[in-house]
């Protein structure tokens, strides 16, 4: 579940790259914005203006097949911060804004990162000559106001344990840094539709689809999602667990070890890490999460063998009565048991030993089998797709896909 990088980017872009916008101006949301939208804006920096040309050039280099000719505005960034919820409490939670510049009325994607472990990966802390960044403003450059949420425990909330494959508080962030958009937007006073669309791979797979469920359930203010677009995620994660246990060996480690202090701290456990992982791992894993380390880091500092990593009373009773309030989380918090109605187009790479294909294939067959309709949810196999070469062909697809929908 790594955050997403687009191709290295020759030495000469990069000299492209130094051309600068306006920073440092802050735009404070107004008491008066429009009543009609949630108000969860607290403050938005401009950051950064980039020429519409420079995108075009960034983007036929990158190797990606989508149409550059569609990216026509220049694009301005904003870093914001904005209020949501977590475990009772409004906190301040943080993201990246890229906004086109342009009179036409614009619709909004909300695009969500895969799976990061230190504060560096957050969006808000990504250099302006990051793939992800760059990426994200092109399609920005297209005429969309595109949402790219740190998530919390990341940025502005970097003092909290990021709740990692937690359902409610996932979708919810990603909704309120929506909501702070569409404030930003009505501030610059830019004419904005209620057009939706969310998209993300690996982490942000989940995330997307974890959104798309809380808006068929919850509904959002003002807002008409029009497509869902989730790749290569854990959707259900009493599955992924079984998979991890069913190797000898796993080259992400860290993944097991995040899940496990992401529940305890986010759902109050009574436990300590000593019950699912040996020593010196349990002791350990606490402060490996400081927003200090990246994912590999971590993983150095792990072990890949399960033996040697986890309890082996764990592994052996993980379904045991013993450890029933793990099993309920990863129930609880596993995306199988809803039926869509708004249009999901899935992806997955069919050689993913990181996230499992077979994950993706079984969520699919549940919820076509809860009564979705597969005119409605679909799923594209990445023939050959890996966690990490299955990337590129699903931007090309889902960016292929939003623009069919935005000229219908």
């Amino acid at each position: 579940m790594k955050d997403i990088k687009l191709w290295i980017l020759c030495s000469g872009l990069l000299m492209l790259m130094l051309i600068s916008g306006c920073r440092d101006e802050e735009v404070t949301p107004e008491e008066e914005q429009v009543e009609t939208t949630p108000l969860t804006l607290v403050e938005a920096t401009r950051i950064f203006s980039r020429p519409a040309g420079d995108l075009r050039a960034f983007i036929s280099l990158s190797g990606l097949d989508v149409d550059v000719d569609l990216m026509v505005h220049d694009v301005t960034l904003y870093k914001i911060t904005y209020k949501t919820d977590y475990k009772g409490d409004s906190i301040t939670a943080s993201a990246v804004i890229m906004l086109p510049n342009t009179d036409d009325t614009v619709s909004t994607v909300s695009f969500q990162h895969g799976t990061i472990a230190s504060e560096a990966e957050a969006p808000t802390n990504l250099e302006l000559s990051d793939g992800q960044i760059i990426f994200t403003s092109a399609l920005a450059s297209t005429g969309l106001v595109v949402v790219l949420p740190d998530f919390i425990g990341f940025g502005a909330s970097g003092d909290l344990m990021h709740p990692y494959y937690v359902e409610d508080l996932t979708a919810t962030s990603v909704v309120n840094a929506i909501y702070a958009s569409r404030q930003l937007v009505g501030d610059l006073e830019m004419s904005i539709d209620n057009e939706l669309y969310l998209a993300g791979y690996s982490q942000g797979g989940y995330a997307t689809m974890a959104t798309h469920k809380y808006f068929e359930e919850s509904g959002m203010a003002f807002y008409d999602l029009k497509a869902s677009f989730p790749s290569s995620g854990g959707y259900d994660i009493k599955a992924f667990q079984e998979y991890f246990f069913s190797l000898d060996t796993y080259h992400q480690p860290f993944f097991l070890a995040y899940v496990a202090y992401a529940y305890k701290e986010t759902f109050d456990w009574d436990h300590d890490l000593d019950l699912f992982f040996n020593a010196p791992f349990a002791e350990s894993i606490p402060g490996y999460f400081d927003g200090s380390k990246s994912g590999s880091e971590i993983n150095a500092l792990l072990n890949d063998e399960l033996s040697v990593l986890l309890n082996p009373q764990f592994i052996a009773g993980v379904d045991m009565p013993a450890y029933a309030f793990v099993k309920e989380a990863f129930l609880e918090n596993s995306l199988t048991d809803w039926t869509p109605s708004i249009p999901m187009f899935m992806y997955h790479g069919d050689a993913d030993i990181t996230v499992p294909y077979q994950n993706s294939v079984d969520v699919y067959a549940r919820l076509l089998a809860n009564g979705a309709s597969a005119d409605v949810v679909s799923f594209t196999t990445l023939s050959g797709g890996t966690h990490g070469t299955g990337v590129g062909p699903y931007i090309e697809l889902f960016v292929s896909e939003i623009f069919r929908l935005e000229n219908d």
